[in-house]
């Protein structure tokens, strides 16, 4: 038998008890319609990720090859999802992303977004009961991160069905 091994997807607070983080959570789960801490704390490590990278890559020379081809990696990947825009494609303005830009870009948010839903809570319903389409595939994940092209005027990509 073989064991399987997770990736860790949350890191919990260092301090459980401090005032303002706790409120400021709270807020986001209210706003963004979330169902517990882990799914903010989740958006907070992935973000940490994202950060410690550029940081990192930030320390070396700019005409580093690791530094052009990493750096250029996350800035387009960055891009696409939709929190860095096309005009702000430096290492620099990564370091300034929020945790707000990411829950912004998920599926919930969006659906709630294009009037889809009459709330958040009620788009979170919608996606678990497999009303929504991205494309032509039905997706029942509200953290679904939605991908900036599906969302332009012309061609938006979220239907429900």
């Amino acid at each position: 038998m073989s064991h399987i091994v997770y990736s860790k997807t949350y890191t919990t607070p260092r301090r459980p008890f401090e005032k303002e983080r706790l409120d400021n959570e709270l807020k986001l789960i209210g706003e963004f319609g979330l169902r517990n801490k882990r799914e903010v704390w989740r958006v907070k490590y992935t973000l940490a990720k994202i950060r410690k990278a550029a940081r990192e890559l930030l320390t070396l020379d700019d005409k580093d090859p690791r530094r052009l081809f990493e750096g250029n990696a996350i800035l387009r990947r960055l891009v696409r999802i939709g929190v860095l825009d096309e005009n702000r494609m430096k290492l620099d303005y990564v370091l300034g992303l929020k945790t707000e830009d990411f829950l912004e870009r998920r599926l919930q948010t969006q659906v709630f977004k294009l009037g889809l839903a009459k709330s958040i809570h009620h788009a979170r319903v919608l996606i678990r009961q497999k009303h929504i389409r991205v494309r032509k595939q039905v997706v029942n994940i509200p953290s679904y991160l939605v991908c900036r092209l599906l969302l332009e005027k012309k061609n938006r990509q979220i239907r429900t069905t």
